[in-house]
């Protein structure tokens, strides 16, 4: 079994391509936004506002980076039908 493959199917993978995941990712990358928008002037919070990017995509769009970065697929509807 590949990495990806092994990822996919873990309860952790699971977990966060649910419904419930994707509102955990929501609200996260909010989070990072606001933060992020709040210390601008400083590195640290450009990176926040760059980082905000990848959990507000993944909730938006429903993908998963991890799984795509380990080489499985990018749909969070083709994880979710992998069971652990």
């Amino acid at each position: 079994m590949s990495i990806h493959e092994s990822f996919n199917r873990s309860a952790f993978s699971q977990l966060v391509n649910s419904r419930g995941g994707r509102a955990f990712r929501l609200v996260a990358g909010a989070a990072f936004l606001v933060v992020g928008w709040s210390l601008r002037s400083q590195p640290a919070g450009l990176a926040a506002l760059a980082w905000s990017f990848f959990p507000l995509s993944a909730a938006i769009f429903d993908v998963c980076w991890i799984s795509a970065a380990l080489g499985g697929p990018l749909s969070g509807e083709k994880i979710r039908c992998l069971r652990a």
